[in-house]
């Protein structure tokens, strides 16, 4: 049973530390307080999000506590993880209003029952300047400077604002509070979630194992998921645009998108992985993993539909049984749709693409596209229309 629990916690994730420390207080038999931040940026979540969530599902489906915090005050001063630039930072009204929208949406998937929703500015707010300065001393700067991130804008003469160094350090004090036995974060939060346990044990708390989740793919299938770069799917999104969005991953992509967004068993996914590897047609698979991810985010007769839709696009007459078939040799990061419609003939020069895309002249697979920004992923196999009788079967490979 042991063992059991312990697979279905490492199910897809980065790294567990200390694991030896895991196995212990599982073995204490008690519920164990699981803790997860989010900062309200934005006011909508994505499946990239959602990694982390479901882990925090699986949790909760063990018996244990989940603390989900929403950073209100972490968020006015922004995480720096990754960024080369100070980030600019949000007024109190704006994190608010995200931090609504946040507790509406994780209960599509958490327990409510099980989950404790709480808010850092509860405590950070009662803390005088004496007492963060306390705090302050208890970290260095050349521990903050060992942060990959700080240390290439440090050597880079990029300047570092005072209070970044703050959000690690409060990160960490909110594990002191919420006395955490395990938190949960991205794999780019290693640094971050590691103060924690030091802080606990400067505490006098035992300290925290870390789970770190590694980072989605966004559709493009190259960089994180994310709503600025265009390559997420929201779980606020239309059950169509889902289907859709999720249709047009690529093959190897929704194999990641199985590990680390579906609740079916890894034994039934690799049989399904094995099936592909022997001739199925990966799409098949494909509509089971949209369908399941509508199913979450809205209900089954919505993802019934989704796939009525998504095929009533491919009807006979609906597209010529003939057309060009052309393959395009690409580099890694995708290609841009203007690019892609240029290459394969199908528009005389990018500005003339771009110009077919902003009228809405331009479909793929059969729905209208209008972001003329869009990267197209490798290793995808999709149907390109522009106006009413230019269409070509594009494949993009490396």
């Amino acid at each position: 049973m042991q063992e059991q629990m312990l697979e279905q916690i490492k199910r897809g994730v980065d790294e567990v530390l200390l694991e030896s420390e895991l196995i212990k207080k599982l073995e204490e038999d008690r519920p164990l307080i699981i803790k997860a931040g989010f900062d309200p940026t934005a006011p909508d979540l994505h499946l990239g999000h959602t990694v982390l969530i479901n882990k925090l599902k699986q949790f909760q489906d063990l018996g244990h506590q989940v603390q989900f915090l929403i950073g209100d005050f972490t968020g006015m001063i922004g995480d720096p993880t990754g960024k080369n630039v100070t980030r600019k930072a949000l007024s109190k009204e704006d994190v608010l209003e995200n931090a609504k929208t946040y507790q509406q949406q994780v209960f599509k998937i958490l327990d409510p029952g099980k989950t404790q929703i709480v808010f850092n500015s509860t405590w950070m707010d009662k803390m005088s300047s004496a007492d963060l300065i306390q705090l302050a001393a208890k970290h260095t700067v050349a521990r903050m400077l060992e942060r990959d991130d700080f240390n290439k804008r440090f050597k880079g003469s990029q300047p570092i604002s005072i209070h970044e160094f703050l959000y690690p350090l409060i990160q960490g004090y909110d594990s002191v509070v919420m006395k955490a036995d395990i938190e949960l974060g991205g794999s780019d939060q290693k640094f971050n979630l590691l103060v924690g346990r030091q802080l606990q044990e400067i505490y006098g708390q035992k300290p925290q194992v870390v789970i770190t989740m590694p980072i989605l793919e966004g559709l493009d299938g190259v960089q994180k998921m994310s709503k600025s770069l265009n390559n997420y799917i929201g779980i606020a999104d239309s059950a169509d645009e889902m289907f859709g969005k999720i249709m047009s991953v690529s093959d190897e992509l929704m194999w990641r998108y199985f590990e680390l967004l579906s609740f079916r068993s890894m034994t039934e996914i690799n049989e399904w992985r094995q099936a592909c590897d022997e001739g199925e047609n990966p799409r098949n698979y494909k509509v089971r993993l949209a369908q399941e991810i509508i199913e979450r985010f809205h209900n089954t007769v919505a993802a019934t539909k989704a796939l009525e839709n998504f095929e009533a696009r491919f009807q006979r007459g609906a597209m010529p049984d003939e057309m060009d078939e052309i393959e395009l040799n690409i580099d890694s990061e995708g290609c841009a749709i203007a690019n892609l419609l240029k290459q394969a003939g199908l528009t005389k020069s990018t500005s003339d693409a771009l110009r077919m895309v902003k009228q809405g002249a331009v479909k793929i697979d059969g729905g209208k596209i209008s972001d003329p920004k869009l990267i197209i992923a490798v290793d995808t196999t999709h149907v390109y229309q522009v106006g009413k009788r230019r269409f070509a079967r594009v494949s993009l490979k490396v």
